[in-house]
Order: structure tokens, then C-alpha cells, then sequence
């Protein structure tokens, strides 16, 4: 039985449920998956209503999915995206906005929106989302959700639309950090630990937020020490974290022109304006830029992992600042996406696992604590999301 989507999170449509397996470590969990994954015999929209004209009903499930009713878990529909998951905020002009449960008079973020808002609205227990230059991490910022995005390839994307495949993760949400332990138990295909000894506190994120964020923060990062044990700041981006950004942002869109062209030269989609112009940007980009920006990419990389040999995690802000409120005009919305872009480009241009931690608020309005490891320990930032809710 379908539960009311009152917070408009599912795409709209008739929704189908797909009974998990019997007897899997998530039978009793419910869960969503965002609309650029693949369902057996339903339409992969993402987000764009010309998108599906021109694509074919898939006739088996990818693997996120597969892999999630394969462990028990049942199937209650697809989320609504941003466009061709090229947004950050989670407005999207063909399916509506989901409403943010968390705060509702403001942006869910995106572009796993509904996903984000499916899970905080209690419609389903977990959702799957993507994160390329921050979908997962930033939704689950804004909503006050656990979200994770694992270390890039870590997870197999079969049957998952793409944007820009250097950067394309799987990632998924949840409200609890019981469940968040489970899915991602087997998600991963390992259970969580060990716990990190070592805590880099980075001090440039934390001065790059509002000062409101940075200090309600304050309280998880001294549990977090906590735990942990050994403390020390250190800066984590020394070109700068805009500098990061703007590599990220050239890489990335060179990156979906070269998915999407062929889609655009061919069925020319109505699309949001700030979707084309994105689009536009990567097909334009000179050679030069794609070339600093790659050079950027492997300084970025050598910079983690010298930060982050096993046993040390980082922590920072996922955003700048809480959700901004719904249906500001569009220039309101460029420098509010570049500062987000700024905490979000590491997890691109690395590759490094990260997992949002729900647990402040501003004004009322959530916003998460982001902690890093070395590509591979997942696992061990699980645990530590375990570990922060059992110290609460």
C-alpha cells in the first residue's frame, strides 16, 4: 500500500512497491530510489520529461536497486531530481520541488531531493541518491539526514544515469543511525570499523561558513574528538577552496556535455535555463582550463591522502549555511551555489568517502557535520556515525 506523499518527493504517477527478498538483513525497511536509477519496466525520467521520450523502459533493475531488495528491503517508488541531476538545491520546474519536512518554507537540496525529502518525511526508511559535486551530501545537510557519498567506484553504478563519470557516486540517506549502519553494511559489503584515531579539524572550511554554522557545530565536533581521541587543525585546501571549486566546476560540465550532447543535438529537451546554461558552459570550455583543472584534480588527491593515512579522518561543514529559502530569483541563487560548490568540490575531485552527520541547527534549520577519510575507509566513517549517535 502506497503511503500520501505529502511532501511531494515521489515522481509523479502511480507508484509501483516491489516486495523485497524474505529473510534479508533489511527485511521490515522500506526504501526509494532516486529517478535516474533503473527499475524493472518503469520509466528512468531524471527529472526532465523529454529525457524518457527518448529513452527506453529498462527491462532489469541496476544494481543499487537489485542489490537492496536482494537484502529485504521493499521497494515503495522513485524520487523526484533536479533535471539530468544538474542542480544543488533541489528545485526542479517539470515535477515541482519537494517539500523539505525539516524546514519546509526552504530548498530540500539536490539534485536527490526526493529522495532526501522521502526519507525525512518518514515515507520510507532509506532512499538511494547520487553525488557527483554534492547530491547526496547536500540534501541530507538541509533535511537533517545521515548521507553518505563512498569513495568514487566503491560502488557499482550499472544501470544509474550518468552525468560526469570521474566524479558519479552512488549514496544513499537515512534518519537514524541504525539504519544508516544497516543499508550501508550492505551497501558496502562490510560492516562497520574500526574507529579512526586521529581528527584533523579543517580550519578553513569551518572559517569559510557563516559564523551561525560553524558555531552550532561546535558541540559534535567535541564529541567527535571525543571519540576519536587525538586532535590538531590543519587546512585542507592550501590553493584554496574556491580554487578546488572552479576545478571541479570545469571538469564536471565538460563531463556532462559530453554525456548529454548527444540527447540535446538530437531531441533538443525543453530545459530549465540554468540546466543549459551549465550545459553551455562545459561545451565551451577551453582546452587549457580542462588541462589546469586536471593538473588541480591530481593536487587535490596528493593533498588527501598526505591529510589522511589510516586512522585519520577530517571534519568540516557539508554546507556553508542552512537550506536558502524556495523560489528565490535566479540571481539570488549563482552565489549560493558557488559557496556550497566550495565545501563540496573535495568530494569530486578526490574521490574520498564522506558521510554527513545530522545533529545542529540554525534558526531552526538543520545543517550536518561532514567527516573524510582515505579512499576505502567507508566503513570506518559508518562506524564513527555510530559511535557520534551512541554518544549523544
Amino acid at each position: 500500500m502506497n503511503v500520501d506523499d505529502v511532501v511531494n518527493a515521489f515522481v509523479p504517477g502511480p507508484r509501483v512497491r516491489i516486495p523485497g527478498r524474505a529473510g534479508g538483513p533489511l527485511a521490515g525497511l522500506s526504501f526509494a530510489a532516486k529517478d535516474l536509477f533503473d527499475v524493472a519496466g518503469l520509466p528512468t525520467g531524471g527529472g526532465n520529461h523529454d529525457w524518457v521520450k527518448f529513452n527506453p523502459v529498462p527491462e532489469s533493475h541496476g544494481w543499487s536497486v537489485q542489490t537492496l531488495l536482494d537484502a529485504g528491503a521493499d521497494f515503495v517508488g522513485k524520487t523526484i531530481t533536479d533535471e539530468v541531476s544538474l542542480g544543488i538545491l533541489g528545485e526542479n520546474p517539470f515535477d515541482g520541488t519537494p517539500t523539505n519536512p525539516a524546514a519546509p518554507d526552504r530548498v530540500p537540496g539536490g539534485s536527490s531531493s526526493g529522495s532526501a525529502a522521502a526519507v525525512a518525511a518518514g515515507l520510507c526508511d532509506t532512499a538511494l541518491g547520487t553525488d557527483t559535486g554534492g547530491s547526496v551530501r547536500v540534501p541530507s545537510s538541509f533535511c537533517g539526514l545521515y548521507g553518505i557519498r563512498p569513495t568514487h567506484g566503491r560502488i557499482d553504478v550499472t544501470g544509474m544515469m550518468p552525468q560526469a563519470p570521474s566524479s558519479d557516486t552512488t549514496g544513499w540517506f537515512a534518519r537514524d543511525a541504525e539504519t544508516f549502519v544497516r543499508v550501508s553494511s550492505v551497501m558496502l559489503g562490510e560492516e562497520p570499523g574500526p574507529l579512526p584515531t586521529r581528527l584533523l579539524i579543517a580550519v578553513d572550511a569551518f572559517g569559510f561558513a557563516d559564523p551561525e554554522v560553524a558555531e552550532a557545530l561546535q558541540p559534535m565536533v567535541a564529541r567527535l574528538a571525543g571519540i576519536v581521541g587525538e586532535v590538531r587543525e590543519e587546512i585542507m585546501a592550501p590553493q584554496g577552496l574556491s580554487v578546488w571549486s572552479k576545478a571541479q566546476r570545469t571538469l564536471q560540465p565538460v563531463e556532462a556535455w559530453a554525456t548529454f550532447q548527444p540527447w540535446v543535438e538530437s531531441a533538443n529537451p525543453r530545459m530549465a535555463f540554468s540546466v543549459v546554461a551549465g550545459l553551455l558552459n562545459g561545451a565551451q570550455m577551453p582546452a587549457a582550463d580542462r588541462s589546469w583543472a586536471s593538473l588541480m584534480r591530481q593536487e587535490a588527491r596528493a593533498r588527501l591522502r598526505h591529510l589522511l593515512p589510516p586512522g585519520t579522518i577530517l571534519c568540516l561543514p557539508t554546507t556553508p549555511f542552512p537550506a536558502p529559502k524556495r523560489g528565490l530569483p535566479l540571481p539570488a541563487l549563482q552565489p549560493l551555489r558557488d559557496r556550497i560548490n566550495c565545501l563540496c568540490a573535495q568530494g569530486g575531485l578526490t574521490g574520498s568517502p564522506q558521510v554527513s552527520l545530522p545533529g545542529a541547527t540554525v534558526d531552526g534549520a538543520p545543517v550536518g557535520l561532514s567527516i573524510i577519510g582515505g579512499r576505502g575507509t567507508d566503513a570506518a566513517l559508518v562506524a564513527v556515525a555510530q559511535a557520534m549517535e551512541n554518544a549523544a
